[in-house]
């Protein structure tokens, strides 16, 4: 009789490769057998939506895409080439729709503009790129002014030497008094220029010393998609700055200081937009000096940067809140003062956990751009009733809000893709 017990192996003698994975763990059939039947209930709710969405599309399609107008006059030359719907009148008014009424021949100022504005943010969005660029930064918004409204290149000359002269005085006056009345004394001296000085001074200059002149354009030749974009970005690069010192100055231990942010931030957080964009576009001239010319569009700007101001100290609030008290121990350990604690431990968590919030409202400032159309200024809602009641394109309706839509869409998305983007690079606990 053969003994076997030496012939058969209990313990493996060398390592066993491993099995491929069943063909039904991977690829895309296991992402639909998990994600949409996954139970019996979710893959009724697969079917039924399933249904709903080729329906949509059966219908939908033909009108949108496959029996749609590109070229035509108007919408009856339209009516005679498909019945599909009228898109020519978006080929037709495109430029209008961008820039209002602007002069055409002035158009290549608002796209430079626009360009630049990618360069600007550019830095300030990616941190892999040269820092010097950040100086580009802060003089894009007095060249996009001279761009956009023209006039003599005195304008942005003066206005910079005039910001760093207040930078300069902050300076000088911080060692010797506390930081904040250092800079409402700056800021004050600032506004005086501003009032008596700057207007007499760049027309001497100007008509002296004659520099580099662009065409004058009147606020009332803005309109369209380039009206939306200097109200939206202008609102958010203003309004969050503003709202941090908001916030800040709510939680304060000065009881004047933080008096005065709860009652601006309630106040404002209590009062519809629309109203105060009323306000700016009528009652506000009744509380100017007579004679004072203060533009439509920067009162506009004005009200929309303070509405988005309060909100965004209520988020940034938020995340002054979550942050566990221990890092304010930990700062007076190290022995930081106050504003070192704050710029360089308390301030950069707590904006990192209200980056949501704060794209949210962003988002929500750039949509409500359109509600300008209400008080006369013609952005891409309020440029559409006059298309509308021309002759040749009377009886459009979906057309060019589909337009529209589809455009700040696409903008609103880019904002909360780069948010999420954002979040994941900040996130301390993340690992690739």
């Amino acid at each position: 009789m053969t003994d076997t017990r030496n012939e058969i192996a209990f313990v493996a003698t060398k390592d066993i490769p491993p099995s491929p994975p069943p063909s039904e763990a991977l690829g895309w059939q296991a992402w639909v057998r998990e994600n949409l039947f996954a139970t019996p209930r979710d893959s009724i709710l697969t079917i039924i939506c399933g249904f709903l969405i080729v329906y949509g599309l059966m219908k939908i399609l033909p009108w949108l895409v496959f029996d749609s107008v590109w070229i035509a006059d108007s919408i009856r030359q339209c009516r005679e080439i498909d019945s599909g719907a009228c898109f020519a009148v978006i080929t037709e008014r495109f430029n209008q729709l961008l820039f209002g009424f602007y002069p055409g021949e002035l158009y290549w100022r608002p796209i430079l503009t626009f360009f630049l504005m990618f360069v600007a943010i550019a830095p300030v969005l990616h941190d892999n790129l040269p820092r010097k660029m950040l100086y580009f930064s802060m003089l894009f918004p007095l060249l996009a002014f001279w761009l956009l409204w023209g006039g003599s290149v005195w304008t942005v000359i003066l206005v910079m030497l005039a910001v760093i002269g207040c930078a300069l005085m902050f300076n000088a006056l911080s060692k010797f008094m506390s930081n904040p009345l250092a800079m409402l004394v700056a800021f004050l001296t600032l506004l005086i220029y501003f009032y008596a000085a700057h207007g007499p001074l760049m027309g001497a200059l100007a008509g002296n010393i004659p520099l580099i002149s662009l065409e004058p354009v009147e606020t009332s030749k803005f309109g369209g998609f380039m009206l939306t974009f200097i109200i939206g970005v202008t609102g958010i690069a203003m309004s969050l700055p503003i709202g941090i010192l908001l916030a800040l100055g709510r939680k304060s231990d000065m009881p004047v200081v933080k008096m005065l942010c709860v009652g601006f931030i309630e106040f404002i957080r209590g009062v519809p937009l629309i109203t105060l964009l009323f306000v700016a576009s009528t009652l506000l001239n009744y509380f100017l000096p007579p004679g004072t010319n203060f533009d439509l569009m920067l009162r506009v700007i004005i009200m929309v940067t303070l509405f988005a101001s309060a909100y965004m100290a209520e988020v940034i609030r938020g995340g002054l809140a979550a942050l566990p008290r221990g890092q304010y121990e930990a700062a007076d350990a190290l022995g930081l003062n106050y504003s070192q604690a704050t710029q360089l431990i308390v301030l950069p968590q707590a904006l990192k956990i209200s980056i949501p919030g704060i794209v949210n409202t962003f988002i929500g400032l750039f949509k409500d751009t359109t509600l300008v159309s209400i008080i006369g200024l013609l952005d891409p809602i309020g440029i559409m009733q006059p298309i509308r009641s021309s002759s040749d394109w009377n009886g459009i309706i979906w057309e060019l809000p589909l337009f529209i839509g589809l455009v700040f869409f696409v903008f609103c998305f880019m904002m909360s893709r780069y948010s999420m983007y954002f979040e994941r690079k900040l996130d301390t606990g993340h690992r690739n």
